[in-house]
């Protein structure tokens, strides 16, 4: 009967109850994650002065998202400020540096996401623009729409003032030759690239809202128009004040089959609004980074169990900064405002969530 009743207030709990935060720390806390892809990486294939170079570049993306956050700025802001930097770099599969479809061109996907009202905005299978999220947040914000593909995205981009950039500018000669080593050996995307260097940021802001943003160019040698998770709302992208941010990267397959980004927030929402109704304070129904964790591996399991691997980045309401990957490794690193600041790449690194001074 208790079960019954609980059942029952849950489902008739207003909203905007359940979307109530615990009480405001006196320290104003913010907290961010990215990712640069994930796969199999490791030390052994990895040359020092390569891992310094990913290093580096992962801390200038960090840097950039961090002073937005920490300077009062929003989370949407924030995560767009990350992710422009890695989409400038050749180093990741986004942007500049993209991999290369079946006929050599480039192929670029991205979303973004506000947890405040849940707008999003994506595109997909865009060739001209030099930062694919500008665009997917254009698509939000100035359009009735949420995603735009091919010959529409583009025009809606013209229209919109966005210069055009030619295909010249992303192509690099290391995407050149995984495509044409694909082509010669008559080869599997992961065969010439086992990892995915699809990019990704997660913000919380020191007003309590919460932004995620993905941006792409795919897999190596893809066809027939081809779209994975990265730019679609649920799968490869999630942002919900009441429960999380995410942002995922992986073979996009499997992540939308399980729709990896909403039902990790579906599931912390759940635990969050379980913690409300049991708890005797408002702070005891905070969620704690043991139950991120756990979540978000669980979701990762259901994907590796479906024959798909890649991670996820994530953060909470409370602040905690999130991985999960069931990979070897995941280009990534987070930073909050109680002072973590770290950037990693391989899977033996240490996986421990930051937990915010309130």
């Amino acid at each position: 009967m208790k079960t019954l009743i609980a059942t029952i207030a849950l489902a008739l709990m207003p909203a905007a109850v359940l979307a109530q935060e615990a009480p405001a720390s006196e320290k104003p806390r913010w907290s961010l994650a990215i990712h640069g892809g994930a796969g199999t990486l490791s030390r052994d294939a990895m040359t020092p002065e390569k891992e310094a170079e990913y290093e580096a570049m992962l801390q200038t993306a960090l840097d950039a998202g961090a002073k937005v956050l920490a300077d009062g700025g929003d989370a949407m802001d924030a995560v767009k400020a990350a992710v422009i930097i890695m989409e400038d770099s050749p180093l990741f599969n986004a942007g500049k540096g993209a991999v290369l479809t079946w006929d050599g061109d480039a192929e670029l996907d991205a979303s973004i996401m506000d947890g405040r009202d849940r707008s999003a905005g994506a595109i997909a299978g865009v060739r001209t623009v030099k930062n694919p999220i500008l665009l997917a947040d254009r698509v939000r914000t100035d359009s009735p729409h949420v995603m735009l593909v091919g010959e529409g995205a583009e025009q809606f981009a013209l229209e919109k003032g966005f210069a055009v950039t030619p295909q010249s500018y992303f192509i690099t000669p290391m995407r050149l030759d995984a495509l044409e080593r694909m082509k010669a050996k008559q080869l599997s995307a992961l065969d010439v690239d086992l990892k995915f260097g699809t990019v990704g940021a997660v913000a919380l802001d020191q007003k309590g809202n919460m932004a995620a943003a993905t941006s792409t160019g795919g897999m190596t040698g893809k066809r027939w128009g081809r779209v994975g998770d990265a730019p679609v709302i649920g799968a490869g992208t999630y942002a919900d004040n009441r429960a999380c941010a995410v942002s995922a990267t992986g073979w996009g397959e499997y992540f939308l089959r399980v729709g990896v980004a909403h039902e990790i927030c579906a599931r912390l929402r759940g635990v969050k609004e379980f913690n409300a109704l049991t708890a005797e304070s408002d702070g005891a129904a905070a969620l704690q980074p043991e139950e991120a964790e756990y979540i978000a591996d669980s979701v990762m399991a259901d994907v590796k169990d479906l024959g798909g691997d890649g991670g996820v980045i994530l953060v909470t309401p409370e602040g905690h900064a999130v991985f999960s990957f069931n990979t070897t490794g995941m280009y990534r690193g987070r930073a909050t405002s109680d002072g973590v600041n770290e950037v990693a790449i391989f899977g033996s690194e240490d996986k421990v969530s930051s937990t915010p001074d309130h």
